[in-house]
């Protein structure tokens, strides 16, 4: 196994005060659907550090963030920069941008996130949520990857990206699939412990997967997009997905998701999908 999602590398001399990062994709980044081009949930991981760092404000807390994926995320060095785009005491906005080295040298933008971040208040006295998902991850015995099918043309269990996280599957609400209990095994960044909200969004865009009832020998559905709306601050690594996959007749769909930590409900999730019949 990998020892981490990426590995930070330095940047090239005439780009250091530009205001990027530079990273090494390993192979723990690397998709199910094809060895050419990373998961989309290390990429997301890492775009939830980048903004994190975003001149952060201790009185605010991220509320949502939207993921676009705008090309295949490749495998070569990535770079990250972000920005304020809307800054405020009550509430901010930050994004940003994730481009991928081509074979010519240039960087090609990739993949997008921008976050609303909003003020905090105590509003505890009218606090209305689902029930906790049951039993939690601390009663459970997780195991490495998703499922351990590999007979249908995708490795879910092993391969990439997928073989480099925890697992443990319980009954769900949403739909007829599992729900599922899931955190990153190995660092985000190398040399870095990661946070708690980085280890959920470097995970939940496998909701797409969990809630689908498709054959993967017949059919493909991937996601161009995720957006996570947060009801409060998560705490630990591992989220519950309990997610559900509508398909629609016009080749197009979407995932929806009721996420969870240990303690108890934490938001939702939404996935647009593009459908296509092998």
């Amino acid at each position: 196994m990998e020892s981490c999602y990426y590995a930070p590398i330095d940047p090239p001399a005439a780009e250091r005060d530009a205001g990027y990062e530079y990273f090494r994709p390993t192979e723990a980044t690397q998709s199910v659907w094809a060895t050419t081009m990373q998961h989309g949930g290390p990429p997301s991981g890492l775009m939830m550090r980048s903004l994190l760092r975003c001149d952060p404000s201790p009185a605010q807390r991220f509320t949502r963030v939207t993921t676009e994926i705008l090309g295949p995320i490749g495998l070569g060095v990535n770079r990250l920069r972000s920005e304020v785009i809307r800054p405020g005491r009550q509430i901010s906005l930050v994004g940003t941008d994730l481009e991928v080295a081509q074979p010519d040298g240039s960087f090609r933008l990739a993949a997008r996130s921008v976050g609303w971040r909003m003020r905090t208040a105590d509003s505890t006295q009218v606090v209305e949520e689902p029930e906790p998902l049951t039993p939690g991850p601390g009663e459970l015995t997780p195991v490495v990857g998703v499922t351990e099918s590999g007979d249908l043309g995708v490795d879910w269990g092993t391969a990439g990206f997928i073989g480099s996280v925890e697992s443990a599957a319980i009954a769900g609400r949403v739909g007829d699939t599992p729900a599922v209990w899931v955190r990153p095994a190995i660092p985000l960044v190398g040399g870095e412990q990661i946070s708690d909200l980085e280890s959920i969004f470097t995970v939940v865009d496998i909701a797409n997967g969990l809630g689908t009832r498709l054959r993967t020998d017949e059919w493909t559905w991937m996601n161009t997009d995720t957006t996570v709306h947060l009801t409060r601050t998560p705490r630990g690594p591992w989220v519950g997905i309990d997610a559900d996959m509508v398909q629609g007749p016009e080749g197009f769909g979407a995932t929806f998701g009721d996420l969870y930590d240990a303690d108890g409900f934490i938001g939702r999730s939404a996935q647009t999908v593009l459908l296509a019949e092998r």
